[in-house]
């Protein structure tokens, strides 16, 4: 099992948040043969800027950051974003950790977070975590399912 703590993030995480971007996406990519998806295309200035209006979280184990999940909220529902692990050190607990951090940092009476059709296990994760879907939006080579989670 590995040991890690959850924190809040800073812009000056940023470049190493994004290098784990690209490479978590990458399973992605493959999965639905596109690597011109937005993860793997944000540069560091997109990103930056997000750290203006959304909380992003790392997970850290051994000084390094080996998850990040982000989140802000829009008309009264948290938009969550861009949860990513480590490929290494996936399936250990990280990225549910990382989740139920995120959702405890807004007051929130719903969230709500996207994936591809074709992303088995994140649509699991989602679901044991309480999420439901509640739209698909077909985007040419691929399908995303929309999901939602009330308190």
């Amino acid at each position: 099992m590995i040991n890690y703590k959850i924190k809040k993030a800073s812009v000056a995480d940023a470049a190493e948040i994004l290098k784990l971007q690209h490479t978590a996406y990458q399973s992605e990519a493959v999965l639905y043969n596109d690597y011109s998806i937005q993860p793997l295309i944000q540069t560091l200035e997109e990103l930056e800027q997000e750290f203006n209006n959304s909380v992003v979280l790392k997970a850290v184990s051994d000084g390094g950051i080996i998850g990040s999940v982000r989140g802000c909220v829009k008309n009264g529902t948290s938009h969550i974003g861009k949860l990513i692990v480590k490929p290494e050190c996936q399936n250990q607990g990280v990225g549910k950790a990382l989740l139920i951090v995120l959702e405890s940092e807004f007051q929130c009476n719903r969230y709500e977070l996207f994936t591809g059709h074709k992303s088995v296990k994140n649509l699991t994760l989602y679901e044991k975590l309480g999420y439901r879907r509640f739209k698909e939006v077909d985007v040419g080579n691929f399908t995303m399912i929309f999901m939602e989670k009330t308190i």
